[in-house]
C-alpha cells in the first residue's frame, strides 16, 4: 500500500503515470497532521524507513473522481508501514494507535470516513504459526478498527496477496479470501505485474490495483457524500 512502484535498488525513478497525477480535489494528511494536495509518493513521510514509490492510493482517488466528478474533495490518510506482519497492527500497538489517531484528527475538519484500504500479509508468509493465525488476527483487526473509529459498518477493501516472502502464501491468501465480515470486499492482486524485486508490484500494476480498489469502493453504493476520507494501511 505504501508503494514501491518504480523503486529499483532503493532509488525511485520518479515516473508518475497519468492515473497517479495530482489533483486539487485529492488531499493527503501529512505526518505533521496537516492537509496538502496529494502527490506521489504519498507515503514517503509515513513509511520513512523505506524508499517509497508509486502505490495504489492516487490511482484509487483519481478513478473515483473520474467516475463521480461531483463527489467533492477526497482526503487520503496514509498509514502504511513496510515489512510489518499482522501482529504489529494489533489493537494498542504503535502502528494501530497511529492509524486511529491520524484518522480521528483527519475527521476533525468535518469530513466523513468512507473506507479503509488494507494491503498486507507478505511478512506473515514466513512463519507457519503466523499464517495459521492470520485469519483470526485480521478479523479482529477489522473489528477493533471499526469499533475504535466509531464506525461499526465502515466499508473495508482488502487486497489478496500477489507475491510472497515465505512458503505460506497459500495459507495467507486462503485466509484473506475467506473473510466474510459484513461490508468487507476483497480485491485479488494475483496476476498483476511484479517489480524487479519479485515482491512489490510494478508502477503500472499499482495504478491498476488502485482502479480495482476504486471499483470495489463504488460498488458499496452510497458513495456520493462529499469530503471523503480513505485510510490506507499495509505492511
Amino acid at each position: 500500500m505504501s508503494g514501491r512502484g518504480g523503486v529499483v535498488n532503493n532509488i525511485f525513478d520518479w515516473y508518475i503515470p497519468p492515473e497517479c497525477q495530482s489533483n486539487s480535489s485529492i488531499l493527503r494528511l501529512t505526518k505533521g497532521l496537516s492537509w496538502e494536495v496529494a502527490t506521489e509518493p504519498i507515503h514517503q513521510d509515513i513509511d520513512y524507513y523505506a524508499v517509497c514509490g508509486i502505490g495504489p492510493g492516487m490511482s484509487f482517488a483519481n478513478s473515483i473522481l473520474k467516475n463521480d466528478p461531483n463527489i467533492g474533495v477526497i482526503g487520503l490518510v496514509p498509514c502504511a508501514i513496510g515489512s510489518t506482519n499482522i501482529s504489529l497492527w494489533s489493537q494498542g500497538s504503535f502502528n494501530y494507535n497511529q492509524m486511529v489517531n491520524r484518522t480521528r484528527i483527519a475527521l476533525q475538519g468535518g469530513g466523513t470516513l468512507r473506507a479503509l484500504l488494507w494491503y498486507q500479509g507478505e511478512s506473515d508468509t514466513l512463519n507457519l504459526e503466523d499464517a495459521n493465525l492470520y485469519k483470526s488476527r485480521l478479523e479482529k483487526f477489522f473489528t477493533d478498527a471499526r469499533n475504535d473509529l466509531g464506525a461499526p459498518s465502515l466499508p473495508i477493501i482488502q487486497v489478496a496477496l500477489a507475491t510472497t516472502l515465505g512458503p505460506y502464501m497459500k495459507e495467507i491468501r486462503n485466509a484473506q479470501l475467506g473473510i466474510h465480515l459484513p461490508n468487507v470486499k476483497t480485491v485479488d492482486a494475483n496476476g498483476l505485474k511484479v517489480g524487479p524485486d519479485y515482491v512489490h508490484l510494478s508502477t503500472q500494476a499499482e495504478a491498476q490495483l488502485g482502479q480495482m480498489l476504486a471499483q470495489a469502493f463504488l460498488e458499496f453504493g452510497s458513495y456520493t457524500i462529499h469530503n471523503s476520507l480513505e485510510v490506507q494501511t499495509k505492511e
